[in-house]
């Protein structure tokens, strides 16, 4: 069976965001292909990709390292969200479906459940699969491309607080979707200008990992996931 490189591109991906990779570090074909289970060939096209989004940079006589974005690099990760996710729910409320309007609602039913219930664990993780959801329902591919780059650039750049009144969030969630269900694409596009730019104040940058001579890694071995690849 050949891995495919997008699929090994989305592992090394979430290593460098969850910080197995620290910034800074040095990427060889050998070692992640050891690490993946995989051969250089897709491990040499995932990093290539990852060149192309930011993650990784090719540095002289060092090779393929993970980049180290400065401090105006993330703030501008922020500014373009700020801008990028308004239009794609005004975009949602002209070509979503039945289908993704049930799967918002649905999830606006559980974040409120969670907040009555003070069960606040898994709301960054639904409100994580409302912004994806909302992004899809945009119906343009090279603006669900953009936003998913920038929600991995973002969880790999800053922490995110707690919102104080969650339950005010949620709501603000509920407004989106009913004006994505109206078709109303310029009340979606404020809605969603007014809770990015409140969600923008709880994020936080991270403190970078202090670089060593070798890519930290956890002891498990990592492997690839390939369901649904074909033998």
């Amino acid at each position: 069976m050949r891995i495919p490189a997008h699929s090994v591109c989305t592992a090394i991906r979430d290593d460098i965001v969850s910080g197995v990779f620290a910034r800074g570090s040095r990427l060889t074909e050998e070692v992640l292909a050891r690490r993946y289970g995989v051969s250089r060939v897709p491990v040499r096209e995932a990093l290539r990709t990852l060149e192309s989004e930011g993650f990784v940079v090719t540095r002289r006589h060092a090779g393929a390292c993970v980049a180290e974005p400065t401090e105006q690099e993330a703030a501008d990760l922020l500014e373009i969200r700020m801008l990028l996710e308004p239009l794609g729910a005004a975009r949602a409320a002209q070509r979503r479906t039945e289908a993704h309007l049930k799967v918002l609602r649905g999830l606006v039913r559980l974040g409120q459940e969670r907040v009555r219930r003070g069960e606040g664990e898994d709301l960054r993780s639904l409100g994580g699969w409302f912004h994806e959801t909302l992004a899809q329902a945009s119906g343009s591919p090279a603006l669900i491309a953009l936003l998913t780059q920038l929600r991995h650039k973002i969880a790999w750049m800053y922490t995110v607080e707690r919102p104080a009144r969650p339950a005010d969030s949620w709501a603000e969630h509920g407004a989106i979707v009913d004006a994505v269900a109206r078709g109303d694409a310029e009340r979606a596009r404020a809605l969603t200008a007014q809770h990015t730019e409140r969600a923008t104040a709880a994020h936080r940058l991270r403190r970078p990992a202090q670089k060593a001579g070798v890519p930290r890694v956890r002891t498990s071995q990592h492997v690839v996931n390939t369901a649904g690849l074909r033998y």
